[in-house]
This record gives structure tokens, sequence and C-alpha cells, in this order.
């Protein structure tokens, strides 16, 4: 236990929402397996890396652990992880670092028997805005598939068998300027913006919901005006981020923003939702594996973040998101359950040397 905790926190220590601490982390992650005996090799990505490694062999399934180093920015003091109780704090420590060490020494653990193949896939851009040229994709594409994937995603010890997809939209909303002592006097195109993201949250699609999910999830992420301090802002752009439902169409959504008056769509960029099979012979083994750390039984969950399990579910290999117990990730209190870590680690050793028999 000890040594997971060390390594989380280690990983927690790279300011990874920024390159060159990405490289160093990456490079760590490399060395940390190659000390074990373990080859790893990395390619790159818009000069980002991906690391690749495999261990086992046998007649048994391959499997993919799958993980990403990168976190949204933070502040400097939530890269000096710390322990209060039963939580290690920190950014990143529950997307996922945390999950990420788990992974790490339940594959080293699993380098000498013979009974399943088991491939790790870590990559530096699972937060970026990129819809292109992504780590994950190039994953796949390099042949790092198996029978079933695991990405250790937040999902507090349930498996995600969906996730929701992204649908980012660029908006330009058009007011008239005129002086700011005569507000009156102009169209301000800032106040205008805060109206239009009000009617996206009302449009039919915002109030549509599914078996895992009540409903899409929208945020107005960034949002610039004005070019002068007395002057009405004639001009005003927004990023809205939208979350849709496994079975929306982004086109329609698109189609119902399009239509609101005195906003442009000047770009958008989209994400497939993701879905797996729960009676997946892989998900029961999974199931089964968390079931002796749940009070109750671990359930099938929809995830409101999107997924890189898309990267594999395009070619065909089943892929779930599962990870350890906490909260607050991208806010300012972000942590891991430390029991809970030691719990996803063994759920994850159990499911593999299960899948021997």
């Amino acid at each position: 236990m000890n040594d997971l905790v060390a390594l989380a926190e280690r990983l927690i220590s790279y300011d990874t929402s920024k390159p060159e601490p990405i490289h160093e982390a990456a490079g760590f992650i490399k060395g940390w397996l190659e000390a074990r005996g373990i080859e790893a090799r990395q390619d790159w990505v818009r000069e980002l890396p991906v690391t690749f490694a495999e261990v086992g062999s046998g007649p048994g399934p391959c499997i993919v652990l799958h993980g990403h180093i990168d976190v949204v920015p933070g502040h400097p003091e939530q890269f000096q992880a710390r322990i209060e109780g039963d939580r290690l704090i920190g950014r990143g420590a529950y997307d996922m670092k945390g999950a990420l060490a788990a992974m790490l020494v339940v594959f080293a653990g699993m380098r000498d028997q013979e009974t399943v193949r088991v491939r790790l896939g870590v990559v530096a851009d699972e937060e970026s805005e990129e819809d292109q040229d992504r780590g994950s994709d190039h994953l796949v594409d390099s042949g790092l598939t198996g029978d079933f994937a695991v990405t250790g995603e937040p999902t507090n010890l349930h498996i995600g068998v969906q996730a929701k997809g992204v649908l980012a939209v660029r908006l330009e909303i058009s007011g008239r300027a005129a002086h700011g002592a005569t507000p009156w006097e102009g169209d301000n195109a800032v106040l205008k913006a805060l109206d239009v993201f009000r009617r996206i949250e009302s449009l039919p699609f915002a109030r549509q919901s599914s078996e895992l999910f009540d409903r899409p999830s929208i945020n107005l992420g960034r949002i610039w005006g004005g070019d002068a301090l007395n002057k009405v802002p004639d001009r005003c752009v927004i990023d809205v981020d939208i979350r849709y439902l496994p079975g929306q169409d982004p086109a329609g959504i698109l189609a119902q923003i399009g239509a609101l008056p005195d906003a442009e769509i000047l770009g958008n960029f989209t994400r497939p939702p993701s879905m797996v099979d729960r009676d997946s012979p892989f998900v029961a083994a999974l199931h089964d594996a968390a079931a002796p750390h749940h009070v109750e039984a671990p359930m099938s969950v929809g995830r409101d973040g999107s997924s890189d399990a898309v990267s594999f579910l395009r070619v065909g290999v089943p892929a779930v998101e599962f990870g350890p117990v906490g909260s607050g990730h991208h806010g300012p209190e972000e942590w891991v359950s430390l029991s809970s870590l030691q719990s996803y680690g063994h759920t994850l050793d159990t499911f593999l040397r299960s899948l021997g028999g």
C-alpha cells in the first residue's frame, strides 16, 4: 500500500497541464516500468508522449489497461499531494493519477504470469480540446488493442458502460455599439450572449433523458466580449460545452442552436458517446471482481464526462470506464480514497487473473 501511495503522490507532483512536466511524467513512467524489467516504448502525437507496454502470455484473452497523465490547470499547491485521513488530495488524484498508479502496480504484478496478456497504454491529451490526432486513437491505430479495455476514469468502483458525447460550439453574438455613458442607445452583445446561453439550456434536446442520464450537460466555458470600458460591446464570442446523451444526434442539436436569433455558429467539434453491452462476459467478470469491495452490488453507470473509450469502441473493442472512489475532479479539493485505491488495485488484479481460467 505504501508503494502505491508513494507512486500516486509522485504522479500528482507533476503539473501535467503543461507540456514540459507532461514529458517528465511520461519519462518517469517509462523508467518505472523499465526498472521492473518491463520494456516500454513511446511515440509522439502533436509532440505529446504516448506510452506502450505489454506483459504476460498464454492462451487467455488480451486486456488493455488505459489511462492518461494530463490534468486540467490547477494552483501550484494542488500539485503538492497531501493526506487527510483516508483522502489523498491533489490535482489529478481522482482524475486519474490515483487510478493510473494502481494500474501500473497491477500491470507490473502481471509480468511473469502465463495465462493472460495485459497491455498498458498511457496518453497525455485526454483533457485536450483537439478532435483529431488524439493519443488514444494513436494507441489503437498502432495496434494496442485487445479483447477488452479498461480506462481508469472516476466511477467510484462502479462500471461505466456509457459516457456522454461532446459537442463543443463557438458562437458569435452581435450587438450595437454605443457610449458607455448611454448604454440604452446600444445593444450589449455580452448581455445578449448570456441570454443566448440560457436559451440553449431550454432547447428541446436539453430536456431529454435516457436510462442512465437525467439530461445532457451544458456549460458556458469561455466568453470574450468588449474592447473598451466606456463602450457598449457590439460583439461577443462564447464557447459552449455540451455533453450529449447516447442516442442524441449532434447535427440535430446544432440545428436547434443555429435557429436561435442573434447567434452565429463559428465552429464546432464533436466526439461520440460511448456504449458497451453490460451483459458482456468481461463486464460480468469485472463486476464479480468489484463486488467484494461494495456494501451493495456494483452498478453499471453512465458517466457525464466524455470517454477515450470511444477510441477502442470504434475498432470493435468493448471498453468501459472503471476507477476508484473520490470526488472533486477539476475542482479545488480533488481527492481519491486511499482505501479505495487499494480495493481498486485488488479488483483489477482479481479481474485479470480470473480470465486465465
